[in-house]
């Protein structure tokens, strides 16, 4: 990376405090009262056991215990958490977290994400991975981006690299998670290497990418594969 200059450094703001709108979602500060409700019914009914079996919550059994929890978790471990609006489907979709928040460094890690079964591999869940990160890299200036998760957990470890997050190594014997134990694999992204991110992650999301069915013409590694070999001939 070289020697960079931060001689004039400041602390970044917290993110995750405004709601941000593309063409298939919105992202909305938590708010226990009004969207426990609706997330019970996204990310507690259907699939609930497979949704929540990385998390360090049990799913709950009732709207009002998901209200009460997850409140308590959030403030208990200071995340900023953003609930996912479908605006297709016009209801809740999932919610996630930044988190390990250290904005005197300018690193935040994007956890907790919790996606219903209808949210799972969609352009949905792209738009909102977009927004969260433009929000964190272009609204508060933040140099360092992290995903964390369980070694086991393949989809995650396959959506780190798909968004184009660098693995970094893993701890080993990290954490007991529900009785099991945790090695934990992190992956990060720098701001160096958003804008080349963004911009693929932009064109995957444009209408042209997609046929009829809805179905993807071009995977966003290829773009950002042929985006990074272009960027290189200029």
């Amino acid at each position: 990376m070289g020697v960079q200059d931060l001689s004039h450094w400041q602390p970044c703001p917290l993110p995750g405090d405004k709601t941000l709108e593309g063409r298939f979602v919105r992202l909305e500060p938590f708010d226990a009262a009004r969207h426990s409700e609706g997330l019970f019914e996204a990310v507690c009914r259907e699939q609930a056991e497979a949704i929540w079996q990385w998390l360090p919550l049990d799913p709950p059994e009732s709207a009002e215990q998901f209200r009460s929890e997850y409140a308590q978790l959030i403030k208990a471990r200071g995340w900023r958490t953003l609930v996912i609006h479908g605006l297709r489907a016009d209801k809740l979709l999932g919610l996630f977290s930044f988190m390990r928040l250290r904005p005197e460094a300018g690193s935040a890690e994007i956890g907790a994400v919790t996606y219903g079964a209808e949210l799972q591999r969609t352009a949905e869940a792209t738009e909102a991975f977009y927004l969260a990160s433009r929000h964190l890299f272009y609204d508060c200036g933040y140099r360092r981006y992290e995903w964390k998760c369980n070694h086991l957990n393949e989809p995650s470890r396959r959506a780190a690299v798909r968004y184009g997050f660098t693995f970094e190594g893993q701890f080993r014997q990290d954490m007991v998670v529900k009785g099991q134990n945790r090695d934990t694999d992190w992956y990060s992204m720098l701001d160096s290497e958003w804008p080349l991110c963004g911009r693929a992650l932009e064109a995957w999301l444009l209408p042209e990418n997609f046929d009829e069915a809805g179905q993807q013409k071009n995977r966003l590694e290829d773009i950002r594969e042929r985006l990074a070999r272009e960027e290189v001939k200029k």
